[in-house]
């Protein structure tokens, strides 16, 4: 039967009515070729009679479409005419006689067990779902689009049956898969013919109650839906299982490879069926086999056709099979490790088919392939991340990168250079305080005599102001390429867009600091032996007046001659007060220095403040946050 015959079958049983339409002539299969009512099937004969007169039965009404979303799973009777017409009578009327006894028990049965998912999984996917919670600022929706996809596809299978496990068959044109699907229901369900493509539409087939849901998330309508020959061997041998039959994944229509890449995203194994002809396909292995290669646990690679391979044949294309898996990544399941089954066989002849059904059983009889598939996903979703969250490289803002960030700063507001301003301040206030008067005269002598054009600055403040603007600027770069370095790519976007952010209006702000936090206003404070220095240059100007004095008394004959006295007053006075006033200025060194470098650390410690406030901490925050994101990501990837 062709497709067509199969969409108008189906069509006809959905409204409740027997009559079918020929797909090659397009009469009414209630009609013989000349109109009269006859009710002749396929062959011409009486629907109601077989071949040699008996008693035919009639194929029973399809369920509608919407029968499973309404009673929840997949109790209904799954047949559209093609098993009654295709096996033997016995089978058939023993597969109806089931299925009326499940219809008669559906609305009972109990819901099926949801799906329990271990603990170090559930902790996998709540460090994923953290992980793109904390990225969503960070990075492009299109880059966490399939780690999303994985969430959303994980929660669904969660929510729906864990005592059953989907397993879809793929292939290519003519591989035989869908006789393969036929062979593991011991039913004809799918269509099979030179005719490709065949398989237009996918065909779920169910061991067991309770998959309508699973079958519903495939979006497998009702009159797509089987039931195989019902035995007690089968039905215990692949209890739990749902095959689905998938289209060509070369099929020449685009709608048919869609539904492949989609359903094969939701099942939660795959059987790959290949031919001795196309089994090193290169659209199969690239496309299919090598992106998958993660999910070799939930993945069978069947060799079909070795009928047709003569002698030791089929065990050289089976060893090249392998090799070409091994080739792809594809983890192979043999001496008891775990991977993809490789197996031969013939789903014509039926060699090696019990074999695929036994490891198929026991596959399903372990209920782990969804959390399998699952766990797959995430290895995928996580590898798929890997560039956008680790390098490989050490990241991080060093201490020695805060300091030179903050010697920077220094540096351009003159922290070193007011520091020296501040030391010179305290020595000149020390000498006024304590040079001889003679001295401290001349001084201000010469500095009046001095033109006022004599002093002419070195550089413009407008100059000066741009090279602070620019030793700033260059701050800002030098420090984000620290922090940024061995980051991924839009962490160090994010951390240079963060340095920039703080950046703006920096200049300014150390500007109002150096003024706040530069000289204080005022004379420097004078340390305690100031006081006796100035006494003590007072002393010795007094001996120098009191000498001058005596020398003019005795001049004018005022007072008695004796230059002895007068001139070593003189003398004490004069060499006094240079001597006071050195020993002064070398116990000054001390303290001016110590008030230069508290004026220069005042300076420094406002800089460095205000650049870590605009700038490191936004770039700490970033980092902080990355952190974050590499544990979550560690613990996505299994790794604490």
């Amino acid at each position: 039967m062709k497709a067509s015959d199969s969409d108008s079958a189906a069509s006809g049983q959905a409204g409740g009515a027997h009559a079918r339409v020929d797909g090659d002539s397009g009469r009414p299969r209630g009609k013989s070729d000349d109109g009269r009512p006859g009710a002749k099937g396929d062959e011409g004969r009486p629907r109601g009679k077989s071949d040699d007169g008996s008693p035919r039965r009639t194929d029973p009404p399809a369920p509608r479409a919407d029968d499973s979303s309404r009673r929840g799973d997949d109790v209904g009777v799954w047949d559209d005419g093609l098993i009654a017409r295709r096996v033997s009578e016995n089978a058939a009327a023993a597969a109806a006689e089931q299925a009326g006894a499940r219809e008669a028990r559906g609305p009972g049965a109990q819901p099926a067990a949801t799906l329990a998912l271990d603990g170090p999984l559930r902790s996998r996917l709540d460090a994923l779902r953290e992980l793109v919670g904390l990225s969503r600022t960070r990075l492009d929706s299109k880059t966490l689009a399939e780690a999303g996809k994985v969430l959303d596809e994980a929660a669904s299978r969660r929510r729906l049956s864990g005592r059953h496990t989907v397993v879809a068959i793929a292939g290519a044109t003519g591989s035989g898969k869908s006789q393969l699907f036929n062979a593991l229901a011991g039913v004809t369900i799918s269509e099979t013919g030179v005719r490709r493509p065949t398989t237009a539409s996918p065909i779920a087939c169910s061991w067991s109650d309770g998959a309508g849901t699973l079958i519903d998330r495939l979006g497998i309508p009702g009159r797509l839906r089987r039931r195989p020959v019902q035995s007690p061997e089968a039905e215990a041998q692949l209890q739990g299982l749902v095959l689905v039959d998938l289209p060509d994944h070369d099929s020449a229509a685009v709608q048919h490879r869609e539904q492949v890449d989609r359903i094969l995203t939701l099942v939660d194994a795959v059987i790959w069926v290949v031919d001795p002809e196309k089994y090193a396909d290169a659209m199969l292995h690239e496309r299919y086999l090598r992106p998958m290669a993660g999910h070799a646990e939930v993945m069978f690679v069947v060799l079909n056709q070795v009928d047709r391979l003569p002698g030791e044949a089929a065990e050289l294309v089976l060893d090249d099979l392998r090799r070409l898996l091994d080739e792809d990544g594809v983890a192979l399941g043999e001496y008891g490790e775990p991977g993809a089954a490789v197996l031969a066989l013939s789903a014509l002849t039926g060699e090696g088919v019990g074999e695929l059904r036994e490891v198929l059983g026991q596959f399903v009889a372990e209920r782990q392939a969804p959390a399998r598939r699952i766990a797959a996903d995430v290895d995928a979703a996580a590898s798929r991340l890997r560039p956008v969250y680790t390098t490989g490289r050490r990241a991080g803002l060093s201490e020695e990168a805060r300091d030179e960030f903050a010697a920077r700063l220094a540096d351009a507001v003159g922290a070193t250079a007011a520091g020296e301003a501040a030391e010179r301040a305290w020595l000149r206030n020390a000498n006024r305080a304590c040079g001889t008067p003679w001295l401290r005269l001349w001084r201000w002598y010469n500095d009046r005599r001095e033109p006022p054009t004599g002093r002419m600055r070195l550089r413009p403040p407008a100059d000066e102001e741009a090279t602070a603007r620019q030793r700033v600027e260059q701050a800002v770069r030098t420090v984000a390429d620290r922090a940024s370095a061995g980051l991924p790519v839009p962490w160090a976007q994010a951390v240079r867009e963060a340095a920039v952010r703080g950046a703006h209006g920096l200049p300014e702000a150390l500007d109002e600091l150096a003024a706040r936090a530069g000289l204080p206003p005022g004379k420097p404070p004078r340390p305690g032996w100031w006081p006796v220095a100035v006494l003590a240059q007072a002393s010795m100007t007094i001996l120098q007046i009191i000498g001058g004095l005596w020398l003019v008394g005795q001049i004018v004959g005022f007072m008695a001659p004796n230059l002895g006295v007068p001139v070593l007053l003189m003398v004490a006075g004069i060499v006094g007060g240079p001597v006071v006033e050195w020993s002064c200025r070398m116990a000054a060194r001390g303290p001016a220095r110590r008030y230069g470098q508290d004026a220069e650390r005042r300076l420094r410690e406002a800089a460095a403040g205000c650049g870590r406030a605009r700038v490191l901490d936004p770039l700490a925050s970033e980092l902080l946050r990355y952190r974050e994101v590499r544990e979550q990501y560690g613990k996505v990837v299994g790794v604490g």
